[in-house]
């Protein structure tokens, strides 16, 4: 089965994009490779129409995303091939569907396409999804490796990441034995285990969260360039009420000397972006006795410096307990919300490293 996926897009405006690389995550992870991807311009119908109705004829799933405002066009343009004017439509040959960008568009993916797919292609697929954070990108070209020896044709493997988290997917049908999965699993596992944090597709948070539920701990956090992000994630997970304590964004150098005991020498000689600040933040928390557990995160994310000599991009995480601190240093590139949001996993990460 041939399966096409066509993107529209504005031309005239060279900063203007359409996400649909999660629309195209969204069908791997439903065992759906697209054989063609065509980024088109919106603003040229005849084009557009020539290469659907080309696609129409080859292929037997023709797939549009576009941003809201041009949906309606694409809705019609579809309309002329099936003759029916909706988001979804099926011909005995083909089934048509304008779709949404970015992550609404995926979760429509996941929810109606791929079980009408499924349906049409008569075969159901499962899937195993292991998720790592910082796993070095020979690691996951090895794991992988690992696990096509062991897949023998038998399994889809789809690897993707950002923001620090990677994950491999294993898909399989209802004909493929569980066990080859299992196998490709263990395989994998062999590589990047000691990165790995899921092997069932939760977040990090709420594998946090699990961990903490288990072992009836609170934990509290102590954020600088954050900015809440470590806390926002963990209260994102339903039931966390019950193990988070408290949120400090301590941003300023005198919050984190007044709110969190950070010693004014350690700041003012050592610098707020230190592994000694870093520490001194989260075992502040644990001695205040109201957690278990804490994660404290200074750094600097860009694009400007700290008037320091600490680059941009360098992060230090810290991981509290009653029985010790640990920090750890990382050296991030990319934008500000690359640097940000890379450090959040790392630290969400690190605090579950801490409990397993």
């Amino acid at each position: 089965m041939k399966y096409a996926l066509v993107v529209l897009r504005n031309t005239q405006n060279p900063v203007s994009s359409v996400e649909f690389e999660p629309v195209v995550d969204a069908f791997l992870s439903g065992g759906v490779f697209l054989d063609e991807v065509l980024l088109l311009p919106y603003d040229k119908p005849s084009l557009v129409s020539e290469h659907l109705f080309r696609l129409s004829k080859e292929t037997e799933g023709l797939f549009i995303v576009c941003d809201g405002a041009i949906k309606a066009s694409a809705q019609e343009a579809i309309s002329l091939i099936s003759g029916e004017n909706s988001d979804v439509c099926e011909t005995e040959k083909c089934l048509f569907a304008v779709i949404s960008a970015g992550k609404s568009g995926a979760e429509s993916v996941a929810a109606d396409l791929i079980p009408r797919i499924d349906r049409r292609r008569n075969r159901r697929y499962s899937r195993v999804v292991i998720g790592t954070v910082a796993a070095p990108a020979k690691k996951i070209r090895d794991a992988l490796r690992a696990a096509e020896e062991v897949a023998e044709d038998k399994l889809l493997l789809h690897a993707g990441g950002k923001y620090g988290v990677n994950t491999i997917e294993i898909i399989y049908d209802q004909e493929t034995p569980k066990m080859t999965a299992d196998e490709a699993v263990r395989a994998i596992l062999g590589e990047v285990g000691e990165y790995t944090y899921t092997i069932g597709g939760e977040s990090i948070a709420e594998r946090l969260v699990e961990a903490l539920k288990l072992h009836r701990l609170k934990i509290s956090t102590a954020e600088s360039f954050t900015g809440g992000g470590v806390g926002g994630a963990i209260v994102a997970v339903s039931g966390a009420s019950s193990v988070f304590y408290e949120g400090i964004n301590a941003y300023d150098s005198d919050a984190k000397i007044d709110r969190l005991g950070v010693k004014e020498y350690t700041v003012r000689s050592k610098g707020a972006v230190t592994d000694e600040t870093a520490y001194e933040m989260a075992a502040g928390l644990i001695a205040q006795g109201h957690c278990d557990i804490s994660i404290a995160t200074t750094g600097v994310a860009g694009p400007n410096g700290d008037g320091t000599n600490a680059p941009v991009g360098l992060v230090y995480i810290a991981v509290g307990t009653k029985e010790h601190v640990r920090v750890y240093r990382y050296d991030l590139t990319g934008d500000r919300e690359t640097v940000t949001k890379t450090a959040i996993n790392l630290a969400l990460f690190l605090a579950y490293r801490e409990l397993k």
